[in-house]
């Protein structure tokens, strides 16, 4: 069992930035992390995600451009830096693990799928306001 630990949610005005972090326990050749969302009323929706080993990444249509995930290996943490954020950006962003990413294009195919990830964190709010 992988431990998530996120962090940097807040509140910011539309069209500022946040950075988010999550800080793993371990990660392996075949991690894939990602980072959801779930707004009030809403289902939990995937807005990224990151190959750990080969650092290949992947977006969700609605936050291409704007967010970036990233990596810092010796930490063990990835990270969403969220830029031009918009009011429906807001919601309670997790960090999910999973150990079967070993290939991209299963990855690729798959990222989304909320079933796949076996550990997930705490939640970290992110409100934006208009």
């Amino acid at each position: 069992e992988v431990q998530l630990v996120e962090s940097g949610g807040g509140s910011v005005q539309a069209g500022g930035s946040l950075r988010l972090s999550c800080a793993g326990s371990e990660f392996t050749i075949s991690t894939c992390m990602a980072w959801f969302r779930q707004a009030p009323g809403k289902e939990r929706e995937g807005v990224a995600a990151i190959n750990i080993f080969r650092d290949t990444t992947f977006y969700d249509d609605s936050v291409r451009g704007r967010f970036t995930i990233s990596q810092d290996k010796s930490k063990h943490t990835v990270y969403l830096q969220m830029n031009s954020l918009k009011p429906e950006d807001t919601a309670m962003y997790y960090c999910a693990a999973r150990s079967d990413c070993y290939s991209d294009s299963w990855a690729a195919r798959s990222w989304e799928v909320r079933s796949h990830y076996k550990d997930w964190g705490q939640g970290t709010q992110v409100a934006v306001t208009s």
